[in-house]
Protein backbone atom coordinates (compact mmCIF):
# COMPACT_ATOMS: atom_id res chain seq x y z
CA UNK A 1 0.00 0.00 0.00
CA UNK A 2 1.41 3.36 -0.80
CA UNK A 3 1.29 6.16 1.72
CA UNK A 4 3.04 8.99 3.35
CA UNK A 5 4.28 10.22 6.56
CA UNK A 6 3.43 13.81 7.53
CA UNK A 7 3.17 15.71 10.53
CA UNK A 8 0.02 17.05 11.57
CA UNK A 9 -2.10 19.61 10.73
CA UNK A 10 -4.83 21.66 12.01
CA UNK A 11 -7.15 20.31 9.96
CA UNK A 12 -6.70 16.63 10.78
CA UNK A 13 -7.75 18.16 14.30
CA UNK A 14 -11.16 15.85 14.10
CA UNK A 15 -10.21 12.91 12.31
CA UNK A 16 -7.45 12.87 14.73
CA UNK A 17 -9.09 12.92 17.96
CA UNK A 18 -12.11 10.62 16.71
CA UNK A 19 -8.88 7.91 15.92
CA UNK A 20 -7.63 9.29 19.69
CA UNK A 21 -11.06 8.08 21.60
CA UNK A 22 -11.17 4.93 19.71
CA UNK A 23 -7.63 3.99 20.95
CA UNK A 24 -8.22 4.95 24.32
CA UNK A 25 -11.13 3.44 24.34
CA UNK A 26 -9.29 -0.04 23.06
CA UNK A 27 -7.72 -2.83 25.14
CA UNK A 28 -4.21 -1.48 23.77
CA UNK A 29 -4.33 1.24 27.05
CA UNK A 30 -5.21 1.38 30.43
CA UNK A 31 -6.79 5.10 30.42
CA UNK A 32 -9.61 6.13 29.16
CA UNK A 33 -8.39 9.67 28.37
CA UNK A 34 -10.35 12.71 27.89
CA UNK A 35 -11.26 15.78 25.89
CA UNK A 36 -8.82 17.75 28.17
CA UNK A 37 -6.12 15.42 26.90
CA UNK A 38 -7.02 15.09 23.47
CA UNK A 39 -6.78 18.61 22.68
CA UNK A 40 -3.48 19.56 25.03
CA UNK A 41 -1.82 16.17 22.84
CA UNK A 42 -3.28 17.65 19.64
CA UNK A 43 -2.55 21.30 20.00
CA UNK A 44 0.96 20.69 21.85
CA UNK A 45 2.18 18.59 18.33
CA UNK A 46 0.87 21.71 16.41
CA UNK A 47 2.65 24.65 18.23
CA UNK A 48 6.26 23.65 18.03
CA UNK A 49 6.76 22.04 21.54
CA UNK A 50 9.90 20.62 21.96
CA UNK A 51 8.53 17.60 24.17
CA UNK A 52 6.08 16.18 21.41
CA UNK A 53 5.61 15.45 17.51
CA UNK A 54 2.37 14.30 15.83
CA UNK A 55 2.31 12.77 12.84
CA UNK A 56 -0.58 10.97 10.52
CA UNK A 57 -0.57 8.19 7.91
CA UNK A 58 -1.73 9.01 4.60
CA UNK A 59 -3.19 8.26 1.26
CA UNK A 60 -4.40 10.90 -0.52
CA UNK A 61 -6.53 12.80 1.50
CA UNK A 62 -7.29 8.89 3.84
CA UNK A 63 -5.96 9.25 6.79
CA UNK A 64 -5.39 5.50 7.87
CA UNK A 65 -3.45 6.33 11.19
CA UNK A 66 -1.47 8.40 13.55
CA UNK A 67 0.86 8.63 16.31
CA UNK A 68 2.51 10.94 18.87
CA UNK A 69 6.63 10.82 19.91
CA UNK A 70 7.02 12.39 22.98
CA UNK A 71 10.93 13.52 23.07
CA UNK A 72 12.96 13.20 26.41
CA UNK A 73 16.58 12.37 27.58
CA UNK A 74 17.81 8.86 29.06
CA UNK A 75 20.35 9.14 31.74
CA UNK A 76 20.57 5.28 31.53
CA UNK A 77 21.67 5.45 28.48
CA UNK A 78 23.20 9.26 28.01
CA UNK A 79 21.77 10.16 24.88
CA UNK A 80 17.87 11.67 23.86
CA UNK A 81 14.95 9.31 24.22
CA UNK A 82 12.05 9.46 21.87
CA UNK A 83 9.05 7.42 22.83
CA UNK A 84 6.45 6.28 20.76
CA UNK A 85 2.97 7.08 21.92
CA UNK A 86 -0.06 6.29 20.27
CA UNK A 87 0.95 3.94 17.33
CA UNK A 88 -3.01 3.81 16.00
CA UNK A 89 -3.68 2.53 12.61
CA UNK A 90 -7.50 2.37 11.71
CA UNK A 91 -8.35 -1.52 11.39
CA UNK A 92 -8.93 -1.47 7.44
CA UNK A 93 -5.48 -1.06 7.11
CA UNK A 94 -3.44 -2.81 9.68
CA UNK A 95 -1.33 -5.21 8.05
CA UNK A 96 0.06 -3.10 5.43
CA UNK A 97 3.44 -2.02 7.35
CA UNK A 98 2.72 1.04 8.33
CA UNK A 99 3.95 0.49 11.62
CA UNK A 100 7.16 -1.08 10.60
CA UNK A 101 7.82 1.81 7.94
CA UNK A 102 7.05 4.50 10.63
CA UNK A 103 9.50 3.15 13.63
CA UNK A 104 11.78 3.01 10.02
CA UNK A 105 10.71 7.06 9.52
CA UNK A 106 11.76 8.15 13.27
CA UNK A 107 15.01 6.25 13.51
CA UNK A 108 15.84 8.03 10.00
CA UNK A 109 15.32 11.16 11.14
CA UNK A 110 16.81 10.88 14.84
CA UNK A 111 19.65 8.49 14.48
CA UNK A 112 21.56 9.44 17.62
CA UNK A 113 18.46 8.73 20.13
CA UNK A 114 17.08 5.38 22.19
CA UNK A 115 13.83 4.39 21.00
CA UNK A 116 10.74 3.42 23.48
CA UNK A 117 7.63 2.16 23.27
CA UNK A 118 4.60 0.69 25.71
CA UNK A 119 2.55 -2.13 24.87
CA UNK A 120 0.26 -4.32 26.57
CA UNK A 121 1.46 -7.72 26.61
CA UNK A 122 -2.00 -8.98 25.87
CA UNK A 123 -1.60 -7.00 22.35
CA UNK A 124 0.37 -10.23 20.79
CA UNK A 125 0.32 -8.60 17.53
CA UNK A 126 1.79 -5.75 18.05
CA UNK A 127 4.10 -7.36 20.19
CA UNK A 128 5.46 -9.15 17.69
CA UNK A 129 5.79 -6.52 15.17
CA UNK A 130 7.63 -4.62 17.51
CA UNK A 131 10.23 -6.93 18.12
CA UNK A 132 10.55 -7.59 14.11
CA UNK A 133 11.55 -3.99 14.45
CA UNK A 134 14.13 -4.56 17.24
CA UNK A 135 12.39 -3.53 20.06
CA UNK A 136 13.50 -5.42 22.89
CA UNK A 137 11.46 -6.19 26.60
CA UNK A 138 12.60 -4.22 29.08
CA UNK A 139 12.26 -5.69 33.02
CA UNK A 140 11.04 -2.59 34.53
CA UNK A 141 7.89 -1.60 36.25
CA UNK A 142 6.46 0.99 35.03
CA UNK A 143 5.26 3.75 38.05
CA UNK A 144 3.52 7.08 38.15
CA UNK A 145 2.26 9.69 40.36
Amino acid sequence: MDFEIRQIHINDKKEIIAMMKTFYSSDAVFTNGSEEIFENDFLNCLNSSPYLEGYVFCSGVNILGYSMIAKSFSTEFGKPCLWFEDLYVKPEYRGNGIIPEFVEYIKQKYPDNIFKLEVEKENTHAVHVYKKKGFKELPYVEMKL
